[in-house]
């Protein structure tokens, strides 16, 4: 018996053109001969009445008064709506199918409610399922304590929930279906160039996932890296027979060992922050943006002051910790992150010299910079971002 995860995002399920269409895919599956588990998002995006930030709001979102176990009773509805639905249509439509919730399905978590761990996965439910069912539809993004108690798994828990039980049942593939036909150089609506991109490493897209491209979280692939499950992200609305980027080991065959840069991801609605450490040194500055559960990023210490970067909407936290404790610092908004992605960056010499010469030649100022083995980041300006996307693109992947 082989099995196929498919996953499909709340895109995918948002109305019932939308699941007749997801449905064509769970069905070339079976025609196909495999077993098929089926992880669901809730229905549509904000707005929709049964997407997650629609149900939070019916409680006052981040002001509710609920407890995070709580709020999991609330939110892991939307979930469970979306499989009994989805369910409903696949049976309809002459599927042997069943459906199950997270906890159904042997996912066991610790207590974090709102970001809990999966600890482990029992494959027996689901086995057991699939010796009478062809096709089982299971709830995304939740899973249950010990106890019982419904948890859920954080922002992008569905992909995750999709590779943790590809991983468990020893999956012969995982799909993660959008609303895209797979991953892209560059956001296309920016990249002038953007094109598709037909294999990519688990480390490549794990790195850019984690840098803002949006199609998967980066926590499903590292967990698809470590069994070794292959992926591929998979557009809802094209044919079946249309598979999309393979995401695998680097050893593969399919991937380009030659190329230098994958991709170009970004971050925007940053701001900069340059931290002297005359009054507090640098590990009490992170301390404090700690205590305050605030997450810096792109940081830089120096021996006089550190350099980091928050999301806008905890900098003026952040100023105004920093006012208390008697710090002075500097800040820019309005930034952004262009991350230079790829495998072959490592060992290749110039890749920096030529990010700097592309952005020098379109006067974009470069504010700060890092690396990694595979992966450089700038901050430029938010209004040099396209540009700078731009620049860089064609600098290192050209133009078709």
């Amino acid at each position: 018996m082989e099995i196929i995860v498919q996953k499909f995002g709340g895109t995918s399920v948002k109305d019932e053109a939308a699941r007749i269409q997801a449905l064509k895919h769970v069905q070339y599956a079976v025609d196909q001969g495999d077993k098929v588990i089926v992880v669901v998002s809730a229905i549509g995006r904000k707005g929709a009445p049964y997407a997650t930030d629609s149900l939070l709001g019916l409680v006052g979102a981040e002001h509710s008064r609920l407890t995070n176990r709580e709020l999991d009773m609330l939110v892991s509805v939307g979930e469970t709506i979306s499989t009994a639905v989805f369910t409903e249509l696949a049976r309809k439509q002459g599927l042997n199918v069943t459906a199950m919730t997270g906890h159904d399905a042997g996912i066991v978590t610790n207590d974090d409610f709102q970001n809990a761990k999966i600890l482990r996965v029992d494959p027996k439910p689901i086995t057991d399922a699939f010796i009478d069912a062809d096709v089982v539809v299971v709830t995304g993004f939740q899973g249950a304590t010990e106890s019982g108690h419904v948890t859920t798994i954080g922002r992008g828990g569905s992909d995750t929930s999709a590779a943790i039980l590809g991983a468990a049942l020893k999956a012969k593939r995982v799909d993660i279906f959008t609303d895209v036909n797979g991953m892209m150089t560059a956001d296309p609506r920016l990249v002038t160039h953007a094109r598709f991109i037909k294999a990519i490493s688990y480390e490549e897209l794990a790195n850019m996932a984690h840098e803002g491209a949006k199609v998967i979280h980066p926590r499903a692939v590292e967990i698809a890296e470590q069994a070794h499950v292959p992926m591929r992200i998979r557009s809802t609305y094209q044919e079946p027979d249309e598979l999309g980027t393979l995401v695998t080991d680097r050893t593969t065959t399919q991937i380009e060992h030659y190329r230098t840069v994958t991709g170009i991801a970004h971050q925007t609605d940053l701001t900069q922050f340059t931290v002297p450490t005359d009054t507090l040194s640098s590990s009490a500055i992170f301390q404090l943006m700690a205590q305050h559960g605030l997450s810096v990023d792109f940081i830089n210490i120096t021996p006089h002051q550190v350099v980091f970067n928050l999301v806008d909407g905890d900098a003026d936290v952040a100023k105004q910790l920093l006012t208390d404790a008697h710090v002075h610092c500097q800040s820019i908004a309005n930034c952004a992150k262009v991350s230079v992605v790829g495998a072959g960056i490592t060992g290749t010499p110039g890749v920096t010299a030529r990010i700097v010469s592309a952005l020098a030649a379109q006067h974009i100022d470069i504010l700060q910079s890092t690396d990694s083995y595979t992966t450089i980041w700038v901050l430029v300006k938010e209004a040099d971002l396209k540009a700078a996307m731009n620049a860089l693109h064609d600098e290192f992947l050209g133009i078709e």
